[in-house]
């Protein structure tokens, strides 16, 4: 057991760097034993008391007996792990302490008397624990060791090197935030690491020397300056090499842990460097997977988009051919993702050759309005082929449909055309009034009052009696044609510009033109409809 006192960090750095070479620790080792040491002693220095620093060299063995002895408390027995701390002693008296460790003798940081016990010390205790403030320590088992003891890979049975460090007081603390690097057994007054050797590393004495500055404990623990004998620095006492301790030494081992951590660092920026690629890779590729799973959502949204707007053109009522009347239609869907809606339209020439318009716009969007749209169309069709007058077709198909679908909603715009004549009927349950565009110049809205279906008191309040010229434009529309601003009057003094400016087209292209007209802003996305009518020379 070798011991040393010390009163400032450079000699205890220095000490346990060569404490650490001589007894062949890796490199990373070392260093971490030497922070880990300065990190406890640097509360207690700072505070002016001196650390005593023990070393003791032990077999694999010989673990569990050191533990027993630790968890036991019987510190003091000469060889033990713990060893003994007496009190002050005098300067002067011969040491010849036992030498069974491998630390630093007559280095200038320090002394061991003759009896194990470091001078200067103020206090007598037992290393284990057993002084009079009754500090009792917990340590880990001699398994718990020992599988510590194998942690860096070194077999169980290569030995180990016991370090304790131990201080008057209870002022070994690391500070507050700080870790130790290289873990160890704590009390306030006494910390030991257990540090596995290499297999195969051989008993080494450490040369004697004279620490950098000579600003250590003298031999007998004392301050410099306080009478201490001067510090060796001839030849070694019969136990190392007789090489002396200089800046060299310091500076080689300094700079072989340096290069132990810039091998460290440089393989950790490596890695980092190789997990940076590789995480890119992996971005690229979940970034490109993201893509095409975009791509095939797109395909299978307008996929679906054509599988129903195929099904709500079938639904729809093919192109009529009446003699001496041009027709087309124009829809388009809120959005393309739900094709669609609950604007519809029915037409048809009835038995006497007039010929029957239906628009209906029934209240939301997607599949559940087109049913509701259709079950009107279904039954104003049906009404109407049945003769009813058309004033009371919206209130009749009120009654019909309400006790079915107590939720459905719609406005309706009927429309009856003589081609022959070109008389006009209008009956208008809550739905935008038609416009009509004049050849002869000017244009005009027929507005017709009543209440639409599933609306209360439904039904036409009267029926609006009108006549059709030949060149004449009749535009039947829904309201999300006419309200894509939000304003609805503004909406319809477009649409009668818009008319006005294409009345003179092929009908097929009216109802899209207008359409595209109307919807060159659309604050309010709604489905739209436009229907146009015009009458046409009649075929001799």
């Amino acid at each position: 057991m070798r011991r040393h006192t010390f009163h400032a960090l450079p000699a205890l750095r220095h000490a346990v760097r060569r404490l650490g070479a001589a007894n062949a620790l890796p490199v990373e080792t070392r260093a971490r034993l030497v922070l880990s040491v300065s990190t406890l002693a640097d509360t207690a220095i700072r505070a002016g008391y001196g650390v005593t620093l023990e070393s003791a060299r032990r077999g694999a063995a010989d673990r569990s007996s050191a533990a027993g002895s630790a968890d036991a408390g019987s510190g003091g027995a000469p060889g033990s792990a713990a060893g003994t701390a007496a009190g002050p002693q005098d300067a002067g008296e011969p040491g010849a302490g036992s030498r069974d460790g491998a630390f630093p003798d007559g280095n200038g940081s320090g002394r061991t008397d003759g009896d194990g016990t470091a001078a200067g010390v103020p206090g007598a205790r037992t290393g284990s624990g057993d002084a009079a403030g009754g500090d009792t320590r917990s340590t880990p088992s001699a398994a718990a060791r020992d599988a510590a003891g194998t942690a860096d890979g070194s077999p169980a049975g290569a030995g180990f090197l016991a370090v304790t460090l131990r201080a008057p007081a209870p002022v070994l603390a690391p500070p507050s935030g700080a870790r130790l690097l290289l873990p160890a057994e704590v009390s306030p007054d006494a910390a030991t690491w257990h540090v596995p050797l290499p297999a195969g590393t051989p008993e080494v004495r450490i040369p004697p020397g004279r620490l950098p500055g000579n600003d250590t404990a003298g031999g007998n623990g004392r301050r410099p300056g306080s009478g201490a004998a001067p510090l060796p620095t001839g030849p070694s006492d019969g136990n190392g090499d007789g090489s002396a301790t200089d800046p060299a030494t310091e500076n080689r081992l300094l700079e072989e842990e340096l290069r132990v951590a810039l091998t460290r660092v440089d393989s950790l920026a490596a890695d980092q460097r190789r997990l940076t690629h590789e995480l890119a890779e992996t971005n690229s590729g979940v970034l490109a997977l993201y893509v095409q799973l975009e791509e095939r959502d797109e395909q299978l949204r307008t996929a679906h988009g054509h599988i129903l707007r195929e099904l709500e053109d079938a639904l729809r009522p093919p192109p009529i051919a009446v003699d001496g009347l041009e027709l087309a239609v124009h829809y388009a869907p809120a959005g393309t993702d739900a094709p669609t809606g609950g604007d519809f339209y029915d037409w048809f020439t009835l038995p006497d050759g007039t010929v029957h318009i239906t628009v209906v716009d029934a209240l939301g969007h997607g599949v559940r309005s087109t049913r509701s749209a259709l079950n009107v169309t279904h039954a104003v069709r049906t009404l109407a082929l049945e003769g009813h007058p058309l004033k009371s077709i919206v209130a009749r198909t009120d009654e019909i449909l309400s006790p079915l679908d107590p939720e459905l909603m719609a406005t309706v715009l009927l429309a009856r055309i003589d081609p022959v004549s070109g008389d006009l009927l209008l009956a208008n349950g809550s739905h935008p009034p038609a416009l009509v565009v004049r050849a002869a110049g000017g244009e005009e809205y027929l507005e017709v009052r009543g209440r639409g279906v599933g609306y209360p008191f439904p039904g036409s309040e009267r029926l609006l009696h009108s006549k059709l010229d030949e060149g004449d434009l009749l535009v039947l529309y829904t309201d999300g044609l006419t309200e894509s601003r939000r304003d609805p009057r503004e909406g319809e003094q477009r649409l009668a510009e818009s008319a006005r400016q294409h009345r003179n087209r092929p009908v097929g292209e009216i109802p899209g033109a207008i359409a595209e007209d109307m919807h060159t802003v659309i604050l309010h996305s709604d489905d739209t409809l436009a229907l146009a009518v015009r009458p046409s020379p009649r075929s001799r």
